[in-house]
């Protein structure tokens, strides 16, 4: 959702949610990642028909976690959307998917230094194309369990993924 105001360009608007995820307040996005304010985000991993999952290392100029390598695409859910919406638009944005289906794996709470967040994980299975439009990804890998493993040792990853959605997939 987005605010306007005389002569500036669009605010994107996000919830700021307590932690039973009832909104509590509305604020723009720069607030709320200024105030570290909790949030309500997604993330969809994208495995392809032989299993194998779609990794992705994110652009320098993202605002939280720019250049970490990514095990899903996602982002934070805009004000008065749904997670179900959200995941298909952050999936159409950054990946050029139009997903026919969404498998809800799990929801949790991640908080660290940068972020506080309620976040909820969707599994979609898509072999391409993939058309990267908006700049937020800067390279992609298919990856199986061990070519994960060994990226992972030698790359940073962005942790709230790590954390609450890999330990749901189940990879060849």
């Amino acid at each position: 959702m987005l605010g306007t105001v005389a002569n500036e360009p669009p605010t994107e608007l996000v919830d700021i949610v307590d932690d039973d995820d009832h909104v509590v307040a509305t604020v723009p996005r720069a607030e709320m990642r200024a105030g570290r304010l909790q949030h309500r985000a997604v993330s969809i991993a994208v495995l392809g028909s032989d299993g194998r999952l779609l990794v992705h290392r994110r652009a320098d100029t993202k605002d939280v976690w720019p250049g970490m390598w990514d095990i899903a695409a996602g982002g934070v859910v805009a004000a008065g959307e749904g997670y179900d919406d959200a995941a298909r638009r952050e999936l159409a944005e950054e990946l050029g998917i139009v997903a026919h289906q969404l498998v809800h794996l799990g929801t949790g709470r991640y908080a660290d230094e940068a972020v506080a967040m309620i976040g909820r994980g969707y599994l979609t299975v898509h072999d391409g194309p993939f058309t990267f439009t908006d700049g937020e990804i800067a390279e992609v890998r298919w990856v199986d369990r061990a070519d994960l493993a060994a990226l992972m040792a030698a790359e940073v990853f962005v942790p709230d993924n790590v954390t609450l959605l890999l330990p749901l997939l189940d990879l060849p």
